[in-house]
């Protein structure tokens, strides 16, 4: 006969305590100590470069800018010339203000005054 009696009993891990491996944080302080300079340095660098080709993309631009306002300067610059003509002026003047050109006969002068 066997009588057998099963007690469970809740485990009591209240008296185990986590010690800290002295040796663990001074390598991982170490390692610490190496990489994040090289970090630091290698993400300064890539910024650089960064900024670098953006510096280019604006440099290309604003000289692309720069020939297109070249371009219209010219443009303007002929246009303007073509305008202030003489024969220009004067073909303006009689078709869209309908002016002539004045004879002797309307013209006034003055008389000095003694």
């Amino acid at each position: 006969m066997s009588s057998t009696y099963v007690v469970r009993r809740p485990v009591l891990n209240s008296y185990l305590v986590r010690q800290r491996d002295r040796k663990r944080r001074k390598e991982l302080g170490l390692v610490l100590v190496v990489i994040l300079p090289l970090a630091i340095g290698l993400l300064g660098y890539v910024w650089l470069n960064l900024e670098l080709i953006d510096s280019g993309y604006e440099v290309h631009d604003l000289e692309r800018t720069l020939k297109q306002e070249g371009q219209l300067q010219r443009e303007l610059s002929v246009e303007a010339a073509y305008l202030s003509s003489p024969a220009q002026v004067q073909s303006r003047a009689s078709t869209e203000l309908g002016m002539v050109p004045t004879t002797l006969d309307r013209l006034i002068f003055l008389e000095e005054i003694p």
